[in-house]
């Protein structure tokens, strides 16, 4: 039977307005697909492989199989492999992103005769590690070298993030004190763009067990001031902002930040911003492989993370009952959710909370995006695993990580430190493996992975 043209059109606007319902909001459900019981459960024991630091050892098929067997016998349960550094080339033969053949600091040119990322996932598996990659998001360059994609391609360069400056408006690849050359994550084909390349990544290895995002940001605080971002903001409250940037914020004499009349809701869009292409990254890797561990990795020092535009919370953690940059619609950002494994960098020297008062803040290192210099219990190893607990809430598996060149030459500390993660979280992450080959601290890991926790 046919519907008279009376009620047709009202059922036509129903159903339009639930498809833009849906097409504007991610599910923010907490996904069931991408781990199992046993991964849930295991202790996982983690190394980071950082593509740049590692280039010319692991471009050699020796090596691959040397280093997966030597930690797979310290009791290795996963590896990262990061396939897409900061320069936005990628280690892998992509048909969409620059491919990497040299680096800068090795006399070496990848052979491509083979596929070192295929190399690790098959000997990896021979011995029941898992096998993860590691990406860069929101990176396209690198400012020290000038090379990367913003560098290489023209019609790419307007990607680069605008920083807010005292100075005035910069492009960051002017900042040559910065590192990386961020991109501006608000922008359409930017987001688009790494999404093709996640996807193109996801399908060409599909024995992958998982994948782990980085770089998913800002830059920092500074980040982003083009005009392109002024007009989302403003149509995400409906109205222009009069004064930009200084209604974000303005500086004054000294160069320090007033915040200005929407500075919180800046920080609320922002978040927003991260937390959408989160979820679209869930949805389009979970569609290509259902079975994927998806990962993301950030700093543990929440309090100040908003500078860099994410929160990894819970939804159900609100911090604007604790924090007063945060608006009561902040939580709703959180992604902890979407998660299927989360690794922190716990990258502090002191690693229990009583340890705090002997901090020297003139001297401690302090140079991750969004950290501060302060004696906050949540800038010891111990004090930031306590508070990533509190704020995810369980709604993720957390994995505590040290950054080993923290430590110097102090093993003792580094074995602490591993053991100190291990026993705050669901296992420990390792950055980098460079620095273990280095230092030859292969038996101080067996320890910190391996030693029993209870006197901890």
């Amino acid at each position: 039977m046919l519907l008279q043209r009376s009620m047709l059109k009202p059922l036509i606007l129903a159903v339009a307005l639930v498809i833009a319902g849906c097409k504007s909001e991610p599910n923010r459900e907490k996904p069931a697909e991408g781990k199992t019981t046993e991964q849930s459960s295991k202790e996982k024991k983690i190394i980071y492989i950082d593509a740049t630091a590692n280039f010319g050892r692991f471009t050699h098929k020796d090596s691959v199989d040397y280093y997966v067997r030597k930690v797979h016998d310290i009791g290795i349960t996963d590896l990262v492999v990061d396939v897409k550094p900061i320069t936005g080339e990628v280690l892998y033969p992509s048909k969409i992103a620059p491919v990497m053949t040299t680096w800068e600091k090795d006399n070496r040119e990848k052979d491509s005769s083979w596929d070192m990322l295929e190399r690790f996932i098959e000997k990896g598996h021979e011995l029941g590690i898992q096998v993860h990659v590691s990406t860069n998001i929101f990176s396209g360059g690198h400012n020290y070298f000038d090379r990367g994609l913003i560098y290489a391609e023209p019609d790419k360069k307007h990607w680069q993030t605008t920083s807010y400056l005292p100075e005035g408006l910069t492009p960051i690849s002017a900042q040559k004190n910065k590192f990386s050359t961020m991109l501006n994550p608000a922008l359409p084909e930017v987001q688009d763009y790494e999404l093709s390349v996640l996807k193109e990544l996801v399908s060409m290895y599909p024995e992958l067990d998982g994948i782990v995002l980085d770089r998913v940001r800002y830059d920092g605080i500074t980040a982003d001031f083009s005009d392109a971002s002024r007009k989302l903001f403003e149509d995400y409250i409906g109205e222009q902002v009069a004064d930009f940037p200084a209604d974000i914020y303005a500086y004054d004499a000294q160069g320090r930040r007033t915040p200005g009349t929407w500075y919180k809701k800046w920080l609320e869009w922002r978040s927003g911003v991260i937390h959408d292409f989160m979820y679209k990254a869930h949805d389009a890797l979970k569609a290509i492989n259902p079975g994927l561990i998806f990962g993301d990795y950030t700093g543990s020092w929440y309090p100040t993370y908003y500078e860099v535009g994410v929160n990894w919370a819970s939804k159900d953690y609100d911090p604007s009952e604790d924090y007063e940059w945060a608006t009561p619609a902040y939580k709703n950002t959180g992604y902890a959710e979407v998660l299927d494994m989360f690794l922190t960098g716990n990258y502090f020297y002191e690693v229990y909370r009583k340890e705090v008062e002997q901090i020297d803040t003139t001297k401690v290192n302090r140079s991750e995006a969004g950290q501060s210099k302060s004696k906050a219990y949540w800038y010891t190893v111990e004090g930031s695993a306590d508070l990533v607990n509190k704020v995810v809430m369980d709604k993720a598996p957390v994995y505590a990580g040290v950054y080993v060149e923290q430590y110097k030459d102090n093993e003792e500390q580094f074995v602490a430190a591993l053991k100190m993660c291990r026993k705050k979280s669901k296992g420990v992450m390792i950055f980098d493996i460079v620095h273990i080959i280095d230092k030859n601290w292969w038996k101080a890991l067996e320890r910190g992975l391996n030693e029993d926790l209870k006197a901890e």
